[in-house]
């Protein structure tokens, strides 16, 4: 056994042997004892993930060729390979299939990242990484989410999943070296890519790990059931969204909004239109689209992934974070559709304390404020990624155990369950009088709170001055929000014990406005004990913990009212009409601990993470004129027969009302 095999036998039986089920913090970690011995476990770690270590490691030990690999329909792909120089022994190989490059370009340079994460270097594997069809160096028109043809009668009838097919064809036939099994991974486009190239698996893609993956673009990134993020979305196509009129090597440049200030440089826009004019000027065709498609038409269910997710691969680990700002949505959805349409098909889940792709490119042991207690993403790569895709494509030791493998983000603790969202019971929340948050029915006849709602001073979304969509915002302090006078805060006392939250939650808002348009938006908030003095500072002033009174936002929604009822027919409200609108929040695993309070704020603005709803209803908002922007008085009705409460999912005793 070489050292890198003795090296990963190590990693393996360390994974094997700390159950998967509860995960602890490294300080109460079970010791595993080393089966290989001292020797081995003195062999020198992976690189450590730097530019330099990275690119030196794969130029000594990989060798590098750049393919141009033909499709069905003649198209031909732009595609590195990478493998190693050992020639003793046979390899898997590890494909990513991406929009974002596949450079450095030229095959006597190397990337500084490859793989899944620096430990899968030494493990013996043959990376692919490849520009999808319109991308980059890659022939053919790119087409956003493209849609999948669930019918092909032709060569021409292509899509994502016939080019995955194409290229594993190729791949197995012409890399030597390779034992005939193939992964595929990716996080967030690429994660598309690798949901949709395992439909109709090749027979060779034996592993595949779909990492924050977009499922539908109406409810993942750029809409939250028909609401706009607004910087997310422009932010991103006014750089990516350019069109490339012949093969190029260059990314383009980002957009220079002359300020830090996002909220006041979208303010200052007005409707949202102008940006066009001013800005986008035309050139960007698929906002082009967007802004002609206001609603979930033709033009968005076709690029609805979910219902073509069958004959899949037969192994899968669908991964995302908890406090994912981009995609959510799509890591879920993937899981439960890939667990119902594919009896018989591995399938697991993984979701941990992260932002987009916090698993690889952070350690994971903080969001912002919020501190873990753990490096996460060390704990996931070693315990659950590596051996997910050994055991699949080498038969090298067990796969994980357990059906999904969540992090409780209050708890501080991974945890495994036999299926998600597991078995549990249902506590109601209810928005009660003098802003108090009970699960006692209410019994009054009558009853609302009610706020004024003005799109010309909309309720910032976070205190952090900024002209994008700061990750940290999704376990960011709400203090700053519930002062506001547009902002309605329910909380409980104390809690008298731990209160477990598992599985999707949903809000059942009644609500009437002055108006005919509104967006309802809804957050869940773990409030954090009082401070206390930690000693004297400077002039002998008493220094405070930072995050005493902390409002930790857990999870936060938006519904477009105007889709309340149906995503792809909107209707107004009428006015002063007391109306229901759900608000789902997707999935959490929180353990709100003793003594902390459990918070619910409802707002109607969050600017600019959301475009501004004029109140006033249109039939595109999107073309909404100054005019059209006007005050509404809101309200959130809580009597007996209209109780807006939230539904929470509670696993033990704490489920009975």
């Amino acid at each position: 056994m070489s050292v890198a095999q003795r090296a990963l036998a190590v990693a393996l039986a360390l994974a094997a042997c700390r159950p998967a089920y509860t995960v602890q913090t490294p300080a109460s970690a079970p010791v595993c004892s080393d089966p290989a011995g001292p020797a081995e476990a003195a062999a020198p770690a992976p690189p450590a993930g730097t530019s330099e270590d990275v690119a030196a490691y794969l130029a000594a030990h990989y060798t590098k060729r750049e393919v141009r690999i033909p499709m069905r329909d003649g198209v031909h792909l732009h595609t590195a390979i990478y493998t190693p120089k050992d020639t003793s022994k046979t390899y898997p190989i590890l494909l990513k299939r991406t929009p974002y490059s596949c450079n450095p370009y030229g095959e006597d340079k190397f990337p500084s990242r490859i793989g899944p994460s620096p430990i899968f270097l030494r493990a013996g594997y043959i990376f692919v990484d490849q520009d999808v069809r319109g991308a980059f160096m890659s022939e053919g028109e790119f087409v956003n989410m493209t849609p999948h043809l669930a019918q092909k009668s032709g060569p021409n009838d292509v899509d994502q999943s016939t080019d995955t097919y194409d290229t594993i064809d190729w791949l197995v036939a012409n890399t030597p070296g390779n034992n005939g099994k193939v992964g595929l991974y990716g996080i967030s486009y690429p994660g598309f890519y690798a949901a949709a190239g395992m439909i109709d698996a090749h027979p060779a893609l034996a592993a595949v790990s779909p990492q924050a993956p977009i499922a539908d673009w109406w409810y993942d990134d750029f809409h939250h059931h028909g609401a706009f993020f607004l910087p997310h979305t422009f932010n991103f196509f006014a750089a990516f969204g350019k069109p490339r009129p012949q093969p190029t090597r260059e990314w383009n440049r980002r957009f220079d909004h002359g300020t830090g200030d996002g909220y006041q440089f979208f303010l200052d826009i007005g409707p949202l239109k102008h940006l066009q004019e001013r800005h986008l000027h035309g050139e960007i065709a698929f906002w082009n689209e967007m802004l002609e498609h206001p609603n979930r038409d033709e033009f968005w269910q076709k690029r609805d992934l979910l219902p073509h997710l069958r004959k899949v691969a037969p192994a899968v680990m669908v991964v995302g974070g908890l406090f994912d700002a981009e995609d959510l949505y799509g890591p879920l959805s993937i899981y439960r559709t890939v667990e119902r349409e594919n009896p018989g098909v591995f399938n697991i889940l993984v979701m941990g304390p992260w932002g987009h792709g916090g698993w690889s490119r952070t350690e994971g042991d903080r969001l912002g404020d919020i501190a873990f207690g753990a490096k996460t993403s060390l704990e996931y790569q070693q315990r659950l990624e590596l051996p997910f895709f050994e055991h699949f494509l080498k038969g090298v030791g067990a796969p994980p155990s357990g059906e999904a493998h969540l992090f409780d983000t209050g708890a501080h603790a991974w945890q495994a369950f036999p299926a998600w969202p597991p078995p549990a019971g249902t506590k109601d929340m209810y928005l009660g009088e003098g802003q108090v948050l009970s699960s006692d029915v209410p019994k009054a006849r009558s009853g609302f709170d009610a706020f004024e709602s003005d799109p010309a001073r909309p309720v910032p979304f976070t205190q952090e001055i900024a002209a994008g969509m700061p990750k940290e915002y999704m376990t960011e302090d709400q203090r700053f929000a519930a002062r506001r006078p547009d902002v309605l805060v329910y909380e409980t006392p104390p809690l008298a014990e731990d209160l477990t939250v598992a599985g999707p939650v949903e809000a059942e808002l009644w609500v009437s406005t002055t108006g005919t348009d509104a967006d309802w938006i809804v957050k869940l908030i773990d409030v954090l004990p009082p401070a206390t003095g930690a000693g004297k500072g400077e002039r002998d002033e008493v220094k405070y913990d930072k995050l005493g009174g902390y409002q930790m936002l857990v999870r936060s929604e938006v519904v477009r009212g105007r889709f309340r009822d149906s995503a792809d027919k909107p209707a107004p409200f009428v006015p002063g009409k007391v109306t229901r609108v759900r608000v789902p929040l997707l999935d959490v695993l929180h353990t709100f601990k003793k003594g902390h309070r459990l918070m619910i704020q409802v707002q109607s603005t969050w600017f600019p993470l959301v475009d501004r709803n004029p109140q006033t209803f249109v039939p595109n908002i999107f073309k909404a004129e100054a005019r059209d922007f006007t005050k509404a008085t809101h309200k959130v009705h809580r009597a007996a027969a209209h109780a807006s409460r939230v539904r929470l999912p509670v696993l033990g005793a704490a489920a009975a009302n």
